[in-house]
């Protein structure tokens, strides 16, 4: 298996539902929204769409998605106007967040000056969210700290390339890029 990561549309209720277990219908139900029962949908029908109808998708002890028969390992994101889905032989993650959201509200809290001065982009900030999202992810642990724990140590957004790094750890080269109105940052 190479790695894959799909970025598609909310699909209808109904589309998606022949996707879905009799268990997870019933779940989507349960959301309050019609959006959220889609993005919970979608998500689960592209993963059966490339893997298999039959598919058992459950959760570990971080709530994050994971396929218990080790075929794949996978990680979902979603916003209202997309899905962001990796299927990959390795550890992997992903995030996703609309272009248009403003971000001014977080930036203190998560960036810290020098990870302010590396792009003068305007979509900068959300690719910093995005980024510490995917770090924070990849690296499956609770109680990380967005501006203390995971850093970015550069950027060229003109190449999709941000580089990370958990606490002391290597650095990792993620993949950004905006499509389609929505950031999306990876990591496989």
């Amino acid at each position: 298996m190479i790695p894959r990561l799909f970025i598609e549309p909310l699909q209808e209720l109904d589309e998606a539902a022949c996707w879905a277990t009799a268990e997870e219908l019933v779940r989507a139900v349960s959301f309050s929204g019609e959006r959220r029962r889609r993005e919970f949908l979608t998500w689960r029908a592209i993963v059966r769409r490339e893997l298999g109808r039959h598919l058992r998708i459950e959760y570990n002890e971080l709530g994050a998605p994971v396929l218990p028969d080790g075929e794949a390992f996978l990680s979902v994101a979603h916003c209202e106007r997309r899905v962001a889905v990796i299927l990959s032989p390795w550890r992997c993650a992903v995030d996703i967040e609309p272009a248009d959201r403003d971000f001014s509200r977080v930036v203190e809290r998560i960036q810290t000056p020098s990870e302010l001065l590396l792009s003068s982009d305007p979509l900068w900030p959300g690719f910093v969210w995005c980024a510490k999202e995917t770090l924070y992810k990849y690296a499956g642990c609770r109680g990380l700290d967005f501006r203390e724990d995971l850093r970015i140590v550069s950027a060229d957004l003109a190449a999709g390339r941000i580089t990370g790094r958990i606490g002391a750890g290597t650095t990792l080269e993620l993949e950004a890029r905006c499509m389609d109105g929505c950031l999306v940052t990876s990591l496989f």
